[in-house]
């Protein structure tokens, strides 16, 4: 082959160009830029909540049930599991030679089939565990309260993701809203109640209910009544019990009802001041220079109409890690040029040189041509 190409050099003139056109089109538009490459690992996580269980009970009518549930499972390498107050978490880690994603559908249909979990538990929640890494962090800092924080950090989102070049974010720092009922112990005697009777009040009254459909000549009509209750007023009006004279006693005539966040000991600030924190992160073909500029884009948009009182701007710029490789490379390969160039032309030839130098770039675009069909992306490692 080496010969063949000394006698047609146009032929390797031609492969040489080849090479270096069809490596600098996948170096821009089929390898990502990523800070941190991001993987699945070969292990399986099960979480399921159980408000107000101790590690103990979590344990027996929990972790213990679906350990047994899945522990004969071919592929199954070893089972972990984690229980605390009100929450289970099980590990699963999935033995070389089988697929993950392919585990991860077995695992789930048997947990679906455990019907002895109790009554509160929420549902199973099964997923592959990822490892990724955000690009750059929104902050968005106030004088105000949690709840107005949290309000406007949810419309900055929203914001940020009818931006083209931003597809994944998440709101971190703040606490999961929830409605709180209490109903004191002299309300309950008052009206001869018990828990048991309010709760199942307040279940089938927030709920929304297919009722079928409905035939006609101009097609079927689908009929269904919904009444979930999402806000302290709707859960006010909900009727606990009905007297003989007609009057209905409301759920807001016996409890208290708050409309606020989870009792979770979350407590967020940046620059002393309550904040909330929005990741961005990366995906697909997506560069993360590109991804970052575009938030940073936004942020200085933003600016001039901000409510007073409200400060939106960004920390922990991941891109600036890729920049700075990048120019470290860039660097290193035009000092090695010239040396290249210096040294070969100084003890041999400038022709030698040149062409000994043409291969080194030749080289590293015959690696990007080959980089799509392996899945590896360019990052800082």
């Amino acid at each position: 082959m080496i010969a063949w190409f000394a006698k047609n050099h146009v032929a390797a003139n031609l492969l040489l160009i080849s090479i270096l056109l069809v490596g600098l089109f996948n170096l821009s538009t089929r390898i990502p830029l990523e800070v941190f490459p991001s993987f699945t690992t070969d292990r399986i996580n099960v979480n399921v909540s159980l408000r107000g269980a101790t590690p103990e009970d979590v344990e027996k009518s929990i972790s213990i049930r679906i350990e047994e549930a899945v522990q004969d499972l071919e592929g199954v390498k070893e089972i972990s599991s984690r229980s605390s107050e009100g929450y289970s978490s099980v590990s699963i880690e999935v033995d070389s030679g089988y697929e993950p994603r392919e585990m991860l559908a077995d695992i789930k249909s048997r947990v679906d089939e455990i019907n002895t979990f109790p009554v509160d538990a929420q549902k199973p929640v099964v997923s592959l565990a990822t490892r990724k890494r955000e690009v750059i962090a929104v902050t968005i800092a106030s004088v105000y309260g949690e709840k107005e924080t949290r309000e406007y950090a949810e419309k900055v989102r929203d914001d940020l993701l009818q931006i083209p070049e931003v597809t994944q974010v998440e709101l971190s720092g703040v606490r999961d809203y929830e409605i709180s009922i209490e109903v004191p112990q002299d309300k309950l005697q008052q009206y001869n109640l018990t828990i048991g009777q309010i709760s199942s009040a307040i279940s089938s009254s927030s709920t929304d209910i297919s009722a079928g459909n409905l035939r006609t000549r101009g097609g079927d009509i689908l009929l269904r009544s919904k009444g979930q209750a999402y806000r302290k007023d709707e859960f006010e009006k909900i009727a606990i019990k009905t007297h003989v004279d007609g009057s209905i006693l409301r759920l807001s005539d016996i409890a208290h009802i708050k409309d606020d966040f989870e009792e979770t000991p979350v407590r967020t600030r940046f620059n002393g001041k309550q904040a909330a924190f929005i990741d961005v992160y990366r995906i697909g073909q997506q560069s993360a220079i590109d991804v970052a500029a575009a938030v940073r884009n936004y942020i200085d948009d933003q600016q001039s109409s901000l409510p007073v009182g409200v400060e939106l701007s960004f920390w922990d710029d991941d891109s600036q890690i890729v920049k700075n490789r990048i120019s470290t490379l860039t660097t290193s390969a035009l000092q090695g040029g010239i040396l290249v160039l210096a040294l070969l032309s100084l003890f041999l030839r400038p022709s030698i040189a040149f062409w000994v130098f043409i291969g080194i770039p030749v080289s590293f675009m015959g690696a990007f041509i080959a980089m799509p069909f392996f899945g590896i992306t360019l990052n800082v490692m």
